[in-house]
């Protein structure tokens, strides 16, 4: 793989890229079939996945001809790499054999490992032959809606596809290796003013939040709209304040330290609520929320922005489910598109019928919301929320961080990238945007 990093250090042609030979090998982040019990018995809070996230060589997989071989310059941590590491709620070597019986290519996947990664960026080295868009030598980030547009229920809205699936998590060949084999439906071009790994942190969170927030597929947010944000400086919360930002609204952002609430300041955010030092008990006991809490938190986003929340952008799940539905306002919406606290979520029915409030699911993005998505970090609209960066190599203890809570916005994963910082084709554009807004979030970790 050496050569790929020598061709982008010559700038070299798409036919000097169509010439490198492909490895029989390559080295991967993966979890093992014989390890799923590995934690039986376990409290989920104290699996590592340090212990269950191999790093080794796999061998290389044939193309199929709607794919492409990429190479991965970097590559990023989700809470789908830590599900997968930990194997909760169910290891993921089931979607991997549902998925090996759909066809001959599928085949491939059902293995006895399974690579991780469902972001990247990199240089496309192969096309298979059905491939027209796209070329070696091309520069791309990858998202993770992963479907086969064979079936006519992949044709309106992708993610209502029957058997669309999220890449690097229910699929095999994921991103955090040094290769990885991608549909070209997959691949969008990579923003020239972000390094690698500025470049593979976006896709899965800033699409999931621009779906749920931006998308006619989600809550529809409008100019003026007061948007309530949970998790505000983590993943998916850090783009959806920046999302609010650029769309004319208001964000409520909740954080548990003042100095998450101090990121949220210099994004833009002024309504801050750190919900550590409020100290809210939503339930009282394991069984029985406290209404009493859900008023005083409605009190609180009033106070500060003088009115309940037009939509509640909502992803911790049982925690906090019960307190959205309550303090959304009257005829508001609730969006919700994950459960990271439990997914068996309990709200006050009476509060949600008669006040003719919505609770809308949301799940990834389809690519024409994932283009869109990366179109606007392309112009600078948006930013990376780059924290803190590892090699592959360090993927167990990147992952553990995630785990633990122990990370701000988005860890990235040097995989063919040697180094920090490379990768920015337009230096120019990078000054224009500002060096201090691509690096927010870099700062205050680092």
């Amino acid at each position: 793989m050496q050569e790929v990093l020598d061709a982008l250090a010559a700038g070299a042609s798409s036919e000097d890229f169509a010439a490198i030979t492909i490895p029989e090998s390559f080295r991967a982040a993966f979890v093992k079939r014989d390890e799923v019990d590995m934690f039986e018995g376990v409290a989920s809070a104290d699996k590592d996945p340090e212990k269950s996230l191999h790093v080794d060589e796999v061998p290389t997989p044939e193309l199929a001809p709607d794919e492409v071989y990429l190479a991965v310059m970097a590559s990023s941590i989700n809470f789908n790499t830590v599900w997968t590491s930990i194997f909760e709620p169910l290891p993921t070597f089931g979607f991997l054999d549902r998925l090996g019986r759909e066809s001959e290519w599928a085949r491939r996947h059902a293995l006895p490992y399974h690579v991780i990664g469902s972001d990247a960026s990199g240089v496309v080295l192969k096309v298979g032959s059905a491939v027209r868009n796209w070329k070696p030598g091309d520069q791309v980030t990858v998202h993770c809606n992963y479907v086969d547009d064979q079936d006519p229920t992949a044709h309106n809205d992708s993610m209502l596809a029957v058997n669309q699936k999220i890449w690097g998590f229910e699929t095999n060949f994921g991103g955090l290796a040094d290769l990885s084999v991608v549909k070209a439906n997959q691949l969008m071009p990579k923003p020239a003013h972000l390094s690698w790994e500025e470049a593979a942190v976006n896709a899965l969170c800033s699409a999931t939040s621009y779906r749920m927030l931006v998308s006619d597929n989600g809550a529809r947010m409008k100019q003026g709209d007061k948007v309530l944000v949970w998790g505000a400086t983590g993943g998916i919360g850090g783009y959806a304040v920046q999302y609010v930002l650029n769309g004319g609204g208001t964000p409520i952002g909740v954080v548990s330290s003042p100095e998450r609430a101090a990121i949220l300041n210099e994004m833009g955010c002024e309504a801050v609520i750190d919900r550590a030092a409020e100290g809210y008990r939503f339930w009282s006991d394991e069984h029985t929320q406290d209404e009493s809490e859900w008023r005083r938190f409605g009190k609180t986003i009033r106070g500060l922005v003088g009115e309940d929340p037009d939509i509640v952008f909502e992803h911790p799940g049982r925690s906090t489910m019960g307190a959205s539905i309550f303090a959304v306002r009257r005829g508001g919406t609730v969006v919700t598109c994950a459960a990271t606290s439990g997914y068996m979520v309990e709200f006050d029915n009476r509060h949600f019928w008669m006040k003719l409030k919505k609770l809308l699911s949301s799940h990834f993005a389809n690519y024409s919301e994932a283009w869109a998505s990366n179109k606007l970090l392309n112009e600078g609209r948006i930013q990376p929320l780059l924290s803190k960066t590892f090699t592959l190599e360090e993927v167990g203890v990147a992952s553990r961080a995630v785990h633990r809570n122990e990370a701000e916005g988005k860890i990235g994963v040097l995989c063919l990238a040697p180094a920090k910082g490379m990768g920015i084709t337009d230096p120019e554009k990078r000054e224009r945007i500002g060096e201090d807004k691509i690096t927010l979030f870099q700062r205050h970790t680092g």
